[in-house]
């Protein structure tokens, strides 16, 4: 039986990619207590890396904010592996972390990553809406755009 968030998934036409393995010293996410804390999640999309360089020279916003929104998606499929396949377990998006690769003159880094928000609004509703930061970064791994980290409480 598809469940609550599995359906609106569908209803918005998203389907999560299988989970990424991670590319150097760390696990994908961590359970303690009720909270999953998500590691960084880049905007890679069958295997590849398709928003590549600096927000205010290479990158437009709007690539910035599409980016941002992969990230949540590859964060959601983070979180489903956590919740065991069942995103019904999700009481809420606690916080997301944005970093926006950069230069130095860009201050649009909350506009970037609205994209991430919006894609977790969007999916989750009320239980979508979380604490935030925004900030700018000198460099990515793999000079990517984005990369976004997440904390959800979900039910045990």
């Amino acid at each position: 039986m598809t469940g609550t968030i599995d359906a609106r998934l569908d209803e918005l036409g998203i389907t999560l990619p299988e989970p990424v393995a991670p590319v150097a010293s760390y696990v994908p996410f961590v359970i303690t207590g009720n909270l999953v804390f998500v590691s960084g999640q880049v905007p890679i999309e069958n295997g590849k890396l398709p928003y590549i360089g600096k927000l205010g020279a290479d990158i437009s916003l709007e690539d910035g904010q599409a980016a941002a929104r992969l990230c949540a998606i590859n964060i959601l499929t983070q979180v489903k592996e956590a919740c065991g396949g069942d995103l019904d377990r999700v009481v809420r998006c606690v916080k997301l972390g944005g970093f926006v690769n950069s230069v130095p003159e860009f201050g649009d880094q909350p506009k970037v990553i609205n994209g991430a928000s919006d894609l977790i609004v969007e999916v989750l509703g009320d239980k979508g809406t979380h604490a935030r930061a925004a900030v700018g970064a000198p460099a990515l791994p793999f000079n990517v755009a984005v990369e976004v980290d997440a904390v959800f409480e979900i039910a045990l």
